[in-house]
């Protein structure tokens, strides 16, 4: 088990992590692992969770652990929200969807919806009775935002919504969605919308099939479809119709330094099981730790996995100070999650034909890791933004 992030690389507790931060990731590293991870394959096969482990999960204090305590919260910052999601893949259950629930979909709700909204969605998110999802992807729209079909026509005092959405993550359990949509469609990107529909208590929303993925398995993954669904105008997330961009836009960093933190954690687990594998496997009478390709293929993960998490606290420090920017953001998205998918790659090689066994968890980690270079805005997006600072 590892005890801290950056414990396998020879690290120090990240500077972040304070000691109720990491009280915090040592409670949560028990309750997955006395809770989910005997479970794991169950919901693996099922393709999804259940919401009895949601409601477990909001028990222990590990849905919206950043949102303050009058709103249901744990009163944390992003920090305890890294402390979990670096638990969840130290475990190695990363299907469990709290992430995006908590320091996503919530996040949202905070920081642009009214005290009213607030107080009526945060606690029950908090204890898992309302399970979060945001709506973005389109089958005509991915990384392109702006270009967003669904629409939401007023009636009266009222929303019709109607539209189609595709790779929503929670998309089979969620009942509350962020929905983005277009009020005005003449206006582009200034016409996008955010829209809160609770899906227990509208008609016409309908959940499509629960998509068949490579990975992430047990993490389920929806078509949604929004038939003259009428909401009230009060679910309107904003002032004023036309700030969902802009909204969308501010929140992004957050998403994907998040996507950083499952990356270097999965990095940190796929090692720590790769060293402990090649130290116990014997080949041609000797332990494959012995032989000097082992030892520099290892030597040199070690040294990009420490690049990475040193990058990865710093860029935590810096968004807890506020000065997180988007394009270090979309550095931290894209680099990590690329030396994830090259760390586990380079792991599995040296478990040999092992490794592509699903028994072994380096072949789920393998599977998982492909997804993380194209959510949150693919990796050539990224780089496009990245470009755009030179």
């Amino acid at each position: 088990m590892l005890t801290n992030p950056g414990e396998i690389l020879g690290l120090p507790k990240p500077g972040w992590m304070s000691e109720d931060v990491a009280m915090l990731y040592d409670m949560a590293t028990k309750f997955l692992e006395a809770e989910i991870a005997p479970r794991y394959e169950e919901f693996e096969k099922a393709e999804s969770f259940d919401r009895d482990s949601w409601r477990k999960a909001g028990a222990a204090g590990l849905l919206c652990a950043s949102m303050p305590e009058a709103y249901g919260g744990s009163g944390g910052t992003f920090a305890h929200e890294s402390a979990i999601m670096e638990a969840i893949s130290h475990v190695g259950v990363d299907g469990f969807g709290i992430a995006l629930h908590s320091s996503i979909v919530a996040p949202y709700i905070l920081l642009y919806g009214s005290e009213e909204q607030k107080r009526k969605w945060l606690p029950r998110m908090a204890t898992g009775e309302l399970i979060g999802a945001i709506a973005m992807t389109e089958p005509g729209a991915g990384s392109d935002l702006q270009g967003v079909k669904t629409s939401a026509v007023k009636d009266g005092n009222h929303y019709l919504i109607n539209g189609s959405k595709t790779f929503i993550t929670n998309g089979q359990l969620a009942n509350l969605i962020i929905v983005v949509t277009k009020t005005d469609p003449s206006k582009g990107a200034k016409g996008t919308s955010l829209i809160v529909v609770e899906t227990d208590e509208v008609e016409g929303f309908e959940r499509g099939r629960n998509l068949d993925k490579i990975g992430l398995k047990s993490n389920d993954t929806s078509e949604l479809f929004f038939n003259d669904v009428r909401v009230p105008t009060a679910n309107l997330l904003g002032a004023e119709e036309g700030q969902g961009f802009v909204q969308l836009m501010q929140q992004l960093p957050q998403e994907r330094l998040q996507i950083g933190a499952t990356a270097i954690a999965a990095v940190e687990r796929a090692l720590a099981l790769t060293i402990d594998y090649v130290k116990e496997r014997k080949a041609f009478g000797k332990a494959v730790i012995d032989f000097q390709n082992t030892q520099f293929r290892l030597a040199e993960l070690k040294t990009e996995a420490t690049i990475g998490r040193v990058f990865y606290n710093d860029c935590v420090a810096r968004h807890l100070a506020g000065g997180l920017d988007p394009v270090t953001a979309s550095m931290a998205k894209y680099w990590l999650s690329d030396l994830q998918g090259k760390v586990v790659d380079e792991c599995l090689q040296l478990h040999g034909g092992y490794g592509y066994m699903n028994e072994y968890p380096i072949a789920r980690m393998y599977r998982d890791a492909r997804v993380q270079r194209i959510y949150g805005g693919t990796n050539e997006i990224m780089k496009l933004l990245i470009a755009r600072s030179l």
